[in-house]
């Protein structure tokens, strides 16, 4: 299968690099610096990392429009499973990137947010066990977000009520619904699930790591 690849060594280390970012950071995105020549790569070459992939249970996803290549697993494991208030923030920023797209009419570019919109939405469940996140929690969530290319931080204090956030394209990608309106319901009516109260024995949400079925 990279048999194209026994003379060149410089191509057999991109293929490497590449495909251990997909396995490690389950997301590349064209436009995103460190991971574009990446993403171009595999592009280039998926008809070597379709089988390769095939080979580990992953589906190579490319959506060209949104420019992002992530991976699906075929048997439903390598989930990492988020506690109740990271599936809150995973879902206020979803839901904070639709609404943005929705107001420039497009869904294929990266959106900036600040960190107070994202606390707005936040009180606006009003979860009675913590009515309002603590600054060492939205730490939490900016870096474990950040591994895996769903957003970045533009500002080094996050906790600032205007500290800039990127959300990548890529968060879409990691629940894909082919309606985009549809999506944009059942994530505002996962809110409100989650806000409704159930604080013992709540069943934790799965995070893809290879990236989000």
């Amino acid at each position: 299968m990279l048999e194209v690849f026994e003379e060149s060594a410089a191509q057999k280390e991109k293929f490497r690099i590449a495909a251990n970012k997909l396995l490690n950071q389950c997301f590349l995105l064209k436009k995103k610096e460190d991971t574009r020549k990446d993403y171009v790569f595999v592009r280039q070459n998926k008809e070597l990392f379709i089988p390769y992939f095939d080979l580990l249970g992953y589906d190579l996803k490319i959506n060209e429009e949104q420019g992002v290549i992530g991976l699906v697993n075929q048997f439903g494991t390598g989930r990492l499973s988020l506690g109740k208030y990271e599936s809150i923030f995973l879902l206020i920023l979803r839901l904070l990137y639709i609404e943005k797209r929705k107001e420039l009419a497009t869904f294929s570019e990266e959106v900036t947010i600040l960190m107070e919109e994202i606390r707005e939405k936040y009180a606006m469940l009003k979860v009675k066990a913590k009515p309002m996140l603590d600054k060492g929690m939205e730490r939490h969530m900016i870096r474990l977000f950040r591994k895996y290319n769903l957003l970045k931080n533009l500002d080094g204090d996050v906790t600032q009520t205007d500290a800039r956030i990127i959300i990548y394209p890529s968060i879409i990608m990691a629940v894909p619904v082919e309606d985009i309106n549809a999506y944009f319901e059942m994530t505002e009516q996962k809110l409100k699930e989650y806000a409704g109260g159930k604080e013992n024995g709540e069943p934790e949400k799965d995070f893809d790591e290879s990236a989000v079925d």
